[in-house]
């Protein structure tokens, strides 16, 4: 019981570290009004471990804080993510299913955050579609080429318990 606290823990760092790496890495691309986040591709990583689901809050959290973002975005942001983990894990027995909750939450509540935090003046409806297509970039695109490769090796890259 022990160890799978232990695994536990483990994979939720190094998702939230990962996260937060490709949030940097692909910084230009990861924040402002149009965006795509390349890290939000590991939000379908619940369909393999419940663990994603604390790993992708705290590297969200993290990445909003270490890239500037103001408090609204750094709570809302990440709360966006987490409900999206949270629907993910839910809608795991489907591949397709468990890419919808992130896309979603992310388009719902994200440009909400740019009309409050940021002061952006574009309608809202307008920043629905470029958030959600960022998110469909990167969720549906980048996220369902690595839930395919992830397929191959879940028994290797994941503890069988949670698979």
């Amino acid at each position: 019981m022990k160890e799978n606290k232990v695994v536990f823990l483990t994979q939720a760092a190094l998702i939230a570290a990962v996260y937060v790496v490709l949030c940097v890495a692909f910084a230009p691309i990861s924040y402002g009004e149009v965006q795509v986040r390349v890290a939000e591709a590991l939000v379908i990583l619940p369909f393999f471990t419940p663990a994603a689901i604390p790993g992708l809050f705290v590297g969200c959290f993290l990445s909003n804080l270490i890239g500037g973002s103001v408090l609204l975005d750094v709570l809302c942001g990440s709360l966006a993510t987490l409900l999206g983990a949270v629907g993910s894990y839910y809608l795991r027995k489907s591949k397709i299913l468990v890419l919808l909750p992130p896309i979603v939450s992310n388009t719902l509540i994200v440009p909400w955050v740019l009309r409050y935090g940021y002061g952006v003046p574009l309608p809202i409806p307008l920043m629905m579609l470029t958030v959600g297509i960022g998110e469909v970039i990167a969720v549906a695109g980048l996220g369902s080429v690595l839930l395919q490769v992830l397929m191959r090796y879940r028994h290797v890259v994941f503890r069988k318990e949670y698979v």
